[in-house]
């Protein structure tokens, strides 16, 4: 998944939000899917993406027609509040005794539109009440919002705590992603008799100026620098990002462009040394966790689906949308397995310039390119930490903070932002394996996140709004699966993987 954020007042075409869309979703976790692919097996990680991907498909349209259902909520409550206003205004010159609303309600279409078309805080759909489109994605509703207007007091506390949990562990990825890749790159001590596929530990030296200094140290001494040099922001508040944002993106897409190419090249010319099985049911539980993550854009939804201006055939092009994420990470993953016969569990330090006797590299020697992919993560995620740290410390503040009440600085400005960067610091100095991370944080809180929370919204979404709206307003982007049992067979499907992952964790003990 990677950070991705628009102005709540911009608008585009719909071909510019599925590109965000995308962008969303090829992030941190297509790094991580060559290892996986590799230790689960070709066949296998072949159908369980294709699988998950329809999953990830699946529950991205319950979230737009929850959408769509909290904009109608939004829409009668600001239709209600102004048939109130105008009877009020009429009672001041034609005073009639009038308590009920349904009085209100058999006003004149005429005098209510006179009275929206002067009100500019209604959104511009609400023209005349006869032609209210009520299900009309136009206000930008969060999760946390949808949350609050859907789910009751426990419903919402978990929820948050499902975000927070989540973005914990995507903190904790990206500190050992950006430890790591320094940590590789820096490191010049090579084992005598080393060849291009020689597999490093972590108790080996690190610079043959300071042989005292292990791997594992230097990686350890990176992750504290990043956390003095990022840590900091944390305790600030990061506005207009739009442009760095940007240049993540055009980085990411060099960056996994030059991969792919490099791969090919590798392969037409008969180098590739990959040799993955078929099957192995062991790799499972963390390619499942990895895809799940890869999928991830549910909870930004929002931000990027509202502002697009013409949303008529949204299903459908999200259609064409994940089918070329699928062949991108198709793409991405086999030409990586089999070309290395070595995955690490970040995919772009096996781009990095050759640190070994052996002249017969496996990828063509071109020291920029491989120099700018090996540091890769360490320029994206960067730019990303900060904004997802602020992310979490708001959310921890909804969690545990009352709106309503003053808490002292100390509490606000200082505890909040030390609990949001020190535990996901202290998780990646526990462990540097990034496929752990990764799936550990996709196959539980991710889970949740991609497939419960949508099921759950969409169905009391649909209860709330039938209640207060009626069925003789259709929701136009009422999901293809509207069928009660799409939504039963999404909850049983996450029950389902979380225990076998938990089973497959336990038993490997």
């Amino acid at each position: 998944m990677a950070g991705g954020n628009t102005d709540a007042g911009e608008s585009y075409s719909t071909v510019t939000g599925l590109m965000y869309v995308f962008n969303l979703i090829v992030g941190t976790g297509a790094l991580t899917m060559p290892a996986a692919f590799t230790h689960a097996g070709w066949l296998v990680s072949l159908l369980i993406l294709m699988a998950l991907a329809f999953m990830s498909y699946l529950t991205t349209t319950f979230v737009i027609e929850a959408m769509a259902a909290a904009n109608a909520m939004v829409h009668r409550h600001a239709v209600r509040h102004f048939k109130k206003v105008i009877k009020k205004e009429e009672m001041k010159i034609s005073p009639i005794n009038c308590q009920s609303e349904l009085v209100a309600d058999l006003m004149t279409d005429e005098v209510i539109s006179s009275a929206l078309d002067h009100d500019e805080r209604l959104p511009l759909l609400l023209n005349t009440v006869e032609s209210v489109d009520y299900y009309s994605i136009t206000e930008r509703i969060e999760l946390g919002k949808m949350a609050s207007l859907f789910f009751n007091k426990a419903g919402i506390n978990l929820f948050y705590l499902f975000i927070v949990v989540y973005l914990y562990g995507d903190l904790s990825i990206y500190a050992a992603a950006i430890a790591k890749s320094m940590r590789d790159v820096t490191c010049d001590y090579v084992p005598e008799g080393a060849n291009c596929t020689t597999t490093y530990n972590s108790s080996d030296p690190c610079w043959i100026s300071a042989p005292s200094v292990t791997r594992h140290y230097a990686y350890m001494i990176y992750l504290a620098s990043f956390l003095a040099l990022l840590g900091p922001f944390t305790f600030y508040n990061v506005q207009k990002t739009k442009y760095l944002q940007m240049l993540t993106s055009l980085m990411r897409w060099f960056a996994f462009t030059v991969m792919i190419a490099l791969a090919t090249v590798a392969l037409v010319k008969g180098k590739g040394r990959g040799n993955p099985p078929v099957a192995d049911i062991r790799g499972v539980p963390n390619l499942f966790g990895v895809c799940v993550y890869s999928f991830m854009c549910h909870h930004s939804l929002p931000s990027l689906i509202t502002p697009i201006r013409k949303k008529k055939r949204l299903f459908s092009l999200l259609v064409a949308d994940y089918m070329l994420i699928l062949a991108f990470y198709f793409l991405l993953s086999f030409t990586g397995i089999f070309t290395f016969n070595n995955l690490q569990d970040v995919y772009t330090l096996n781009f990095q310039p050759n640190k070994c006797s052996d002249s017969d590299a496996v990828v063509e020697s071109v020291p920029f390119l491989q120099y700018f992919l090996s540091l890769f993560p360490v320029f994206t995620l960067s730019t990303n930490f900060p904004i997802i740290a602020i992310t979490l410390r708001n959310n921890l503040k909804t969690l545990f903070l009352k709106d309503s009440k003053q808490y002292s600085f100390f509490l606000d400005h200082i505890l909040f932002p030390v609990i949001t960067v020190l535990p996901p610091v202290a998780i990646a100095f526990a462990t540097e394996s990034l496929e752990i991370l990764v799936g550990v944080t996709g196959s539980y809180a991710g889970a949740v996140i991609q497939y419960v929370i949508p099921a759950m919204l969409v169905y009391y979404a649909r209860k709330d709004s039938l209640t207060a709206i009626g069925m003789g307003v259709k929701n136009q982007h009422l999901s293809p699966f509207y069928h009660t049992g799409w939504i039963v067979f999404v909850c049983a499907w996450a029950v389902a993987c979380v225990a076998f992952v938990t089973v497959n964790h336990i038993t490997n003990l």
